[in-house]
Order: structure tokens, then C-alpha cells, then sequence
């Protein structure tokens, strides 16, 4: 083994030992500088009653050396493709379904929930996992195989990042004995010693991985029949708390490692990444919570976003069950024996293991009466994407090569992309109406703006009332909370704007760094507005009011979060100039990643958008967006850092170098610095000038003479019709309710006009959180009920209800957390209950 090989065994094995899980720096453990998982093959049974997926999952590697395009190692891969393109025929891949190559038997039980489960025995540890290396063979755990104490050993160690799995086997696949195969093996014999096959093996993997873009059907059918080759030979293997290390005796570098392998696996029911619970409906369900360690609990991977892939997935499950996952197909199942049905998806863009998704439940489909009516944009922002901008799709892209989007001039022309939606049953109607209208208008209104889609299909989910978020946007898919269905359509266009947005920045164009989140939610953020403007085709003036008015409430928000967490968690760019840096393995740690309280911070959201709310200004709507979607067809499909973004914005418009605008001067006030950046205090007035934000500036003053009144003639009931109050958007009523909130005392008459008035028990989760404060805040007894109805029902917003019930240290309120938190516990995901947990005891 070479020396740099021994450093980085010697520093993986490091990791793994003096890393403290209950610390919050998150480790990657995957050593993706020698070996590059290129395609994932998942093969999976779904176990309701236990609470378990089990399975294979077959990968397909290329070693650094073969990686390399351009000089760069790992850099750029395309996240786009359409069914439409490099058709030979049908619409879908030739599909051959994959089947496990052991025998499986079927159990019943879980009443209608039914699902196969392998009758083995297990044979796990008592952590739950399985190692080969202590077994039979009576060859020492691959934990020993760079032989940390006395260096006798030098063979090669994979190292997938892994935790909360039970691995039970892991072998090596013999891809060779696949019929029709010799394709892929040039003048190479199928037949010879062992060495010979292993390196004939190897280059029929590099043959597939490296398939040029137009024979992506070719390339999915040959990865399903090599998924279910034989395996030719076990490999070693042990676990730890974050990693899964495999090796192979004899091999001492990468490029001999097999380059294909199959791993037996099955969950945890505990598994941080997914969720078991059941739905608004009562039904189970499970599904990815992209919590801060993404899918090392679902599947082995490497989670480095550098370890971009392509994958397919088979899903078994019992037939009342929907799988809804990131794919570019729509899923149709096949019917099995006994009651099963199996489900099918693709992807042919590369993209990180993080942002594969998976929903299983049984979901409905929210379908809508057939409607010939054309999806009307606004006509001011029609034009954005310029005729210019349409020739930018007969250049070639940067990313490797794959079947792209971007250069496909019918999705250039495609305003909506086929979309489905999905909920529990209870809520079909409410999707009805409210999500399928806004689908197509938000969707409209991105394209406007940016251009291609990414992606050429997207499904929407209603997922339970546990889920942590109001969205999470992944390929193909977004989760929605249902929070966002209430108070009518202004939260719900919103947050899937922001979703919506997320195709662009945070999928199409990912960070390289983990820890520059801001690329990803600062640009969803900004784009939001701009995306639900279009949507709503507001004129001009009322866009920019609207904006000026979202603008004040996220500087109140940003305002509050700095005066209330550490330092440490408000810099954007926490490894600053080391940003981007990994070990020779390509192991590193992400910065607080796993720290509970940084999942509920906004401050990468807030920062991220008031540093591209600034640049927006100073250089011009027009022509920042005309830079924006020069600067998507640039980069997607690739992996971005900071300077990467700033860099090219300065050299487009270079006449802003004049005026003091420097990448480093913007790194310095903007990423590298905690706090609120000095530009961003010098805007603060000219949003109290906004005509929206005065007229809720007249409301508050209102409201302070109506209390005042109130508290000096108690006895005397005064009517209502004395004081005319105007009619107020949701942002103006949150606005409101904020100013109301820094109030001394209202008196129990204010607040029942109040909540009278703007009939507050019906408006949005934003709006009835604010209202919920007042009534804690004000010990409006009769009212605690909406509070505990908040808490049960909108968990994605309600954490720091918690907090406010305890302040006041007031028994009754004290007991309703309790009480709260006692019916939730079990439901939430890890980090809330923790950060709730911390305020109640």
C-alpha cells in the first residue's frame, strides 16, 4: 500500500474512534478520493409491522485515476434529463424488475398492511450489526486492515459512510457472467486465472459508468442485469458508529478493488434517516426526514456531495401502498403473488446520495377535472428569458456528460413540467382546492424567470403533521407540510415557490461545502418572492411593496436570531477560507452538523437572501436576472463554492469593481462574519417607508388607543363599529400581530376584537403562531386550546411555542407543554424532541 493509502486509512480509523456522536460536528467518513460510487442498484422489502426496510443495494465504482475530466477529479455531473430525450422507442427504459437472489418468504399479519419479510435468522451483534471478519474464515475484522498498531497488513479499505444499519453480508458481483456482457470487455477473455477476471470484471464496470449520454437505456438495462449477477466471493467487512469499511484480501490498491459489490442490509427502526409514524388519516407510513446525516441510515453510500450518482430503485410492498420517490419515471406497480406490489424508479443525472427521497404510505392521488385552459403568465415578466437566452441551449454544457435538459430545446419551451399530487385521504379535498391551482401558476411563473426546468416531472406529498419542515424539495419530489394548506392560498404558493426554486439552486447546482447552506436556501429564499410575484401576476408596484414588506419581517426575524444564539452559528461560512477542503481520503467534518438547534436557525436563509436582496440593488433587477440565468446555464449540474457564484458576477458586470464590490470584501461582510452585515443596516429604513408597512403602522396605533380604552372602561362595553379597521394581507396581519407582541399588556376585550376582526383562528400557520404567542402571552385562558391544536397539528412551526409556555413559569401553561409534548414525543423527529425536551426540563 502507498504511503498517502496508509496516512488515510490511518486517519479514517482515527475519525472513526475519537468522534464523540453527541458532538455537533458531522463526520463523512466515505474515502471518495480513491473510489467514486458512480451507480446505485437499491433492491428493497418494506415491513410495516416491524418497522424495517430490507434489501440489497448493488454499487458500481470508477477509482480516482478514471474519474478525472479536465484536470478536475469528482467535479460536475448533470442533474437534468427528460423522457423526451435521445429517444429510441418507447417512452421508459426497458425495465427488467430486480429481484433478490436469495429466497424470500411472505408473512402475514398488520391486518391490511401486509408486506414480505425474509424469514433469516439474525444473527446480528448486539448493536445490530454483522461483520464477516470474526467468522469462519478466522480472518481478523477489516476494522485491523491497515493495521493501525503494527502496520503488518496493507490492503486496501473501502470506507462507505453508514450508521444506524445492520449490514449482514457484502460480496463481490460477478458482472461477467451476465449474458451478453462481452460487449463491454473489448478483446478481454471471459475465461482465465482469477486475476485476469478480476481486471476484465472492473473494465466492464468502467465500460458501463462511462456509456456516452445517448445510451442511458442501454446503460440502465445492463446495471439491472449485473445487479443481479451472481456474486463471485465474500468481502470483509465491519461497521462502526459511522462508517462501513470493506476489503478484499490480497488487494492492496483501488484500482484491483472490485468495482462492483453488493451489500445485504436491512434499517433500524430507530434509523435517523427515515420516519415511521402514520399519517393525518391514521394510516402508516414511512419516509426520509433529510435529516443531518441525509441516507447513511437508509442505505451504505458516501455522503460527501462531491459522490455524485445515478440510481434504481425496486420497492416491495403490500398493495395498499403508494411509493413515491426521486425519479424521473412515473411509477406505475407490478403486481406480485401474495397481495404485494412493486414499484420502479430512475434516475439518469448524477447527483449526491443526499438527495434521494423516499415516501411510502398510502397516499392518494389529487386529481383535478380535465381543463383546456392555458397557464396565463404575467406579461411584464414574460420576457425575462430572452431570445438570447434560448441560444445559450446550443452551447455545450460543463458537466460530464449525461442526458441533459438544458440542452434540449423542447424543455427549454416547456413553462410546466407534468406534475402529480399526492395526500392522505382526509386531505384530498382541502388539495383540491388549494395546491392543484397553484401548482401550474408557480411553476409557470420559475420558468418565466429562469428558464429550463431541471427536472421533467415533480410529484407533490402532503406528509404527516411530524415532519420537522414546511417543505424539502429533492429531484422529482416535494414534501409539503400541512400547515401550509391552511388560511388560504398566500403560505401555500409561497413555500412551494420556495420549493419550486430549490430545482435550480440546491439540486441543479449544489454546494461543494455542506456548510455553505446559503447557495441552496439564500437563492430559494430571494427567488420565492420573485417566483410568487409572477404567480400572482402583480403589477409592478404591488410586487415591489410586497417584497419591501417580506423584506421587514425576515429583518425582524434575522434580528432576533442574532441576539439569540451563538456567535459561531451566524457565519455563513464557518470553515472560511478552508471552505471546500477535504482529506487526501476525501473524509472530512461538517461544521456543527449536527447540532440541534442550528436545524431550526434561518440565518443561512435570512443572510443568504438579504446578500442577494443587495446585489439585486445595486446592479439592477434586469440585469441580475439576465446574470442568473447565464449563471444556470453555466453551472448546472455542478457543484458550486461561494467565490464561485461572486466571481463570475463581478467579471459579468465589471463595473460594480468600480463602485468598492469585491469578492472578498462581500465574503468578508456577508459570509465570514457573524452578526447583521453592515450594508444590510444601512436598508433597514426604506422598507418602514413601504405603503404596506404604513398601513399596518396605522393599525398598530389603532390598536394601542382601542386597548387603552378597554383598560379604562372595563365595565362599559364599548362597540365595535367605533373604530374601522382595513382589510390586511396575511405578511400585514403577521406584521401586526409582531408589533402587537412588543406590547406590555392587552386586555382580555383587545385580544377577543382582535381575534374577532381578522377571524384569526382561520388564517395561516404564520399568522396563527403570532396569534398563539399573544394568547401565552396574555394568559387568554380560553384560547389554549387553539395553542395545544397548533402544537398537535403544525410541528413544523411550533417548537417555540415551548418555550414561550415555560417563561412565564405559569402552572397552567406550564402543564399544557407537557401535556403537548407528551401526546408528540414518540412522532417527532430526534432533533426537535430534543430542543423541546431542553426547554420543558
Amino acid at each position: 500500500m502507498t504511503k498517502n493509502l496508509k496516512s488515510c486509512c490511518l486517519a479514517n480509523w482515527n475519525m472513526e474512534t475519537m468522534l464523540d456522536p453527541a458532538q455537533d460536528d458531522l463526520p463523512l467518513m466515505a474515502n471518495t478520493r480513491h473510489m467514486l460510487i458512480k451507480h446505485y442498484v437499491l433492491d428493497l422489502d418494506v415491513d410495516f409491522e416491524n418497522q424495517v426496510i430490507e434489501g440489497t443495494i448493488v454499487l458500481f465504482f470508477e477509482t480516482e485515476s478514471r474519474c478525472k475530466k479536465g484536470g478536475r477529479a469528482f467535479e460536475g455531473a448533470c442533474f437534468s434529463q427528460s423522457n423526451e430525450i435521445c429517444k429510441t422507442g418507447s417512452s421508459e427504459p426497458c425495465h427488467i424488475p430486480v429481484t433478490n437472489v436469495s429466497a424470500r418468504s411472505s408473512k402475514r399479519g398488520y391486518n391490511d398492511f401486509t408486506v414480505s419479510a425474509k424469514g433469516e435468522k439474525d444473527t446480528s451483534d448486539k448493536n445490530g450489526n454483522h461483520s464477516n471478519g470474526e467468522q469462519a474464515s478466522g480472518i481478523s475484522s477489516s476494522k485491523n486492515c491497515c493495521d493501525i498498531e503494527n502496520h503488518g497488513s496493507e490492503d486496501f479499505l473501502l470506507v462507505l459512510d453508514c450508521c444506524d444499519l445492520s449490514v449482514l453480508k457484502v460480496e463481490e458481483v460477478d458482472v461477467a457472467a451476465v449474458p451478453g456482457i462481452e460487449r463491454f470487455t473489448r478483446f478481454a477473455k471471459l475465461t482465465g486465472a482469477s486475476e485476469e477476471l478480476r481486471n476484465v470484471r472492473n473494465q466492464i464496470v468502467h465500460e458501463l459508468v462511462t456509456l456516452p449520454a445517448d445510451r442511458w437505456r442501454e446503460q440502465l438495462y445492463y446495471y439491472t442485469r449485473c445487479s443481479q449477477a451472481p456474486g463471485c466471493g465474500e468481502l470483509l467487512f465491519s461497521t462502526g458508529t459511522w462508517s462501513l469499511e470493506i476489503r478484499k484480501a490480497g488487494i492492496q490498491i483501488p484500482r484491483e478493488f472490485p468495482h462492483s459489490i453488493r451489500i445485504w442490509y436491512k434499517t433500524k427502526p430507530q434509523g435517523r434517516s427515515v420516519t415511521w409514524t402514520t399519517d393525518q388519516s391514521s394510516r402508516p407510513c414511512v419516509y426520509t426526514i433529510g435529516s443531518p446525516i441525509n441516507n447513511r441510515a437508509l442505505f451504505p453510500c458516501q455522503e460527501p456531495p462531491v459522490a455524485m450518482s445515478t440510481w434504481q430503485t425496486t420497492v416491495r410492498t403490500a398493495s395498499c401502498f403508494v411509493v413515491l420517490m426521486s425519479g424521473e419515471n412515473s411509477a406505475e406497480p407490478t403486481q406480485l403473488q401474495g397481495g404485494l406490489l412493486s414499484w420502479y424508479y430512475y434516475v439518469t443525472m448524477p447527483m449526491p446520495a443526499s438527495t434521494f427521497t423516499i415516501a411510502i404510505g398510502c397516499w392518494t392521488e389529487v386529481k383535478k377535472e380535465p381543463c383546456t385552459t392555458d397557464i396565463q403568465t404575467n406579461k411584464e415578466f414574460s420576457s425575462l428569458v430572452s431570445r438570447d437566452d434560448l441560444r445559450l441551449i446550443e452551447g455545450s454544457c460543463d458537466h460530464v456528460e449525461c442526458p441533459c435538459r438544458f440542452q434540449n430545446p423542447a424543455a427549454s419551451s416547456q413553462p410546466v413540467i407534468p406534475y402529480r399530487v399526492f395526500a392522505p385521504w382526509c386531505l384530498k379535498a382541502c388539495c383540491a382546492e388549494i395546491l392543484l391551482e397553484l401548482i401550474p401558476q408557480c411553476l409557470s411563473a420559475a420558468h418565466a424567470t429562469l428558464g429550463t426546468h431541471p427536472f421533467s416531472r415533480l410529484d407533490v406529498l402532503i406528509v404527516p403533521s411530524n415532519f420537522s419542515s414546511l417543505g424539502m424539495a429533492s429531484p422529482h419530489i416535494i414534501f409539503l407540510s400541512q400547515s401550509v394548506l391552511t388560511g388560504g392560498s398566500h403560505l401555500c404558493g409561497t413555500r412551494l415557490c420556495h420549493e419550486i426554486a430549490h430545482a435550480w439552486f440546491g439540486l441543479a447546482i449544489g454546494a461543494r461545502d455542506w456548510t455553505e447552506e446559503w447557495i441552496s436556501e439564500g437563492f430559494a429564499t430571494y427567488l420565492e418572492d420573485v417566483f410568487w410575484a409572477v404567480a400572482q401576476q402583480l403589477p409592478h408596484d404591488e410586487a415591489r411593496e410586497q417584497k419591501e414588506l417580506k423584506a421587514l419581517l425576515r429583518w425582524r426575524r434575522l434580528r432576533d436570531e442574532v441576539q439569540n444564539s451563538e456567535e459561531e452559528l451566524q457565519v455563513l461560512r464557518p470553515n472560511k477560507e478552508n471552505t471546500g477542503e477535504v482529506s487526501e481520503s476525501g473524509a472530512c467534518t461538517i461544521k456543527h452538523g449536527l447540532n440541534p438547534e442550528k436545524i431550526f436557525m434561518q440565518v443561512h436563509y435570512l443572510k443568504g437572501y438579504f446578500l442577494l436582496q443587495f446585489l439585486a440593488r445595486r446592479i439592477g433587477e434586469a440585469t441580475y436576472f439576465e446574470f442568473l440565468r447565464k449563471f444556470v446555464q453555466k453551472f448546472h449540474g455542478q457543484l458550486i463554492l461561494s467565490q464561485d457564484f461572486l466571481c463570475m458576477l463581478l467579471e459579468d458586470i465589471p463595473e460594480q469593481k468600480r463602485y468598492g464590490l469585491s469578492v472578498e470584501n462581500i465574503i468578508q461582510s456577508w459570509l465570514d462574519t457573524s452578526g447583521i452585515p453592515k450594508p444590510l443596516l444601512e436598508e433597514r429604513q426604506t422598507w418602514d417607508q413601504c405603503r404596506l408597512v404604513q398601513e399596518v403602522n396605522q393599525e398598530v396605533t389603532k390598536w394601542i388607543q382601542v386597548n387603552q380604552r378597554a383598560r379604562k372602561t372595563r365595565k362599559r362595553k364599548r362597540r365595535q363599529e367605533e373604530v374601522a379597521f382595513q382589510k390586511l394581507l396575511p405578511d400585514q396581519l403577521v406584521l401586526l400581530l409582531e408589533s402587537l407582541l412588543e406590547e406590555k399588556t392587552l386586555c382580555l376585550r383587545t385580544l377577543q376584537c382582535l381575534e374577532k376582526t381578522y377571524r384569526l383562528h382561520e388564517q395561516d400557520a404564520e399568522v396563527r403562531h403570532r396569534w398563539c404567542e399573544l394568547v401565552i402571552k396574555h394568559q387568554y385562558t380560553s384560547r389554549y386550546t387553539e395553542v395545544e391544536k397548533f402544537l398537535r397539528e403544525d410541528q413544523a412551526m411550533g417548537v417555540y411555542l415551548y418555550g414561550e409556555l415555560m417563561v412565564n413559569e405559569d402552572a397552567k401553561q406550564q402543564e399544557l407543554a407537557y401535556k403537548c409534548f407528551a401526546a408528540t414525543e414518540k412522532q417527532m423527529d430526534v432533533s426537535s424532541a430534543k430542543v423541546v425536551a431542553e426547554m420543558l426540563f
